[in-house]
């Protein structure tokens, strides 16, 4: 089941940023794929999203494929601590995919990594050797 792809644009000072975000759905698995810079101007808009999409989807594995996420800071960690949460409290879990190294440098540096799976291969590759939590 896909969902397609959101273009999500947020105003950033007098200009428009695109953040993109593409949702499919492999089973229980939700997977987002997400494109650009996750910080205070644009992490409301991505919860929402995110939210909504786990929502639609009953899915109960979050997959975040953040290979093409330039740029985060603690509001992306807070988006992500958020739906770690809610997952976990229902028994399932969020895998983050892909991190860029300066993404997973401030997932190591807020000890998200240390209670977060992070892998190194696409989401579906991830699903295909059996990581279904």
């Amino acid at each position: 089941m896909a969902y397609g792809e959101k273009y999500l644009p947020v105003n950033l000072f007098g200009g428009v940023f695109i953040l993109q975000v593409f949702f499919s759905q492999e089973g229980p698995v939700l997977i987002a794929r997400i494109k650009g810079e996750v910080d205070l101007s644009t992490a409301e808009r991505l919860r929402q999203e995110l939210e909504a999409s786990l929502d639609h989807a009953r899915a109960h594995l979050l997959y975040l494929d953040l290979e093409g996420v330039s740029f985060m800071d603690s509001s992306g960690l807070g988006v992500i601590l958020g739906r770690y949460r809610r997952l976990s409290q229902k028994g399932g879990k969020v895998v983050i995919c892909r991190p860029q190294p300066q993404v997973r440098r401030l997932l190591d540096l807020s000890g998200l990594s240390k209670i977060i799976d992070i892998v190194g291969e696409e989401p579906e590759e991830y699903l295909q050797k059996g990581g279904r939590g």
